[in-house]
């Protein structure tokens, strides 16, 4: 009920976002929205991305008519492009864990128009099968309560009552919203990982059960 948006996610950009905020305090409406000229890229899939390219790159990169000599040959090329496929996958399973002021100076801050309260946070991250938005309400420690000031470590999502500084002011999390949806290119994405991971373990067992039989051969 706090937070509504529309976000566009074409490939790897967020190329609109329109986001309203109710303030829990005095029921404000914030409206915020990206500029006309900004794009917000999503590491995440831009890195999956590029594990892809090298998977595909690693089967590819060989003359039409090359033969495999041995097994071990066909299980090293295997593991390496497992090892592209799993970190692909990883990247849109894992959210990078970030500290309250790296989302502070991220320049995702200076992409919306009118622009951000100085009291107002904000993170878009890839979570599986979802596009997630957090919006981080703040309020200034005011220096006679900073006696226990604790900074917060990196988190994917940092709960109420988590603290750091920023500019020379220090800050603590006083509400929390998160919001997500599903992106049905992205689950199948996750499928398609999980299928081909399992082709390649399965090549590899089928060499491996033929060189049983063969040990006799160079392998």
């Amino acid at each position: 009920d706090q937070v509504k948006g529309v976000l566009t996610l074409q490939g790897d950009a967020l190329c609109q976002a329109d986001v309203n905020l109710k303030m829990p305090r005095n029921n404000q409406l914030l409206h915020f929205a990206f500029r006309e000229d900004k794009q917000w890229k999503l590491q995440q899939i831009q890195d999956a991305r590029n594990h892809v390219n090298q998977a595909i790159y690693l089967l590819m990169n060989r003359d039409v008519n090359y033969h495999f000599k041995t097994g071990s040959e066909v299980l090293k090329l295997m593991d390496a492009v497992m090892l592209q496929l799993s970190r692909a996958r990883n990247r849109l399973t894992t959210p990078a864990t970030l500290t309250l002021p790296e989302i502070a100076s991220s320049g995702l801050t200076k992409m919306f128009t009118p622009a951000l309260p100085p009291d107002i946070l904000v993170n878009f991250y890839i979570n599986l099968n979802k596009l997630c938005l957090t919006v981080y309400q703040l309020h200034v420690l005011q220096p006679s309560t900073t006696k226990n000031f604790k900074p917060a470590g990196g988190s994917i999502l940092h709960n109420p009552g988590a603290m750091f500084e920023f500019g020379n002011q220090r800050y603590e999390v006083s509400h929390v919203h998160k919001v997500e949806c599903v992106v049905p290119w992205l689950n199948d994405a996750l499928v398609f990982f999980t299928v081909s991971l399992q082709l390649c373990q399965q090549l590899k067992d089928k060499i491996s059960v033929f060189s049983s039989y063969w040990n006799y051969r160079p392998y």
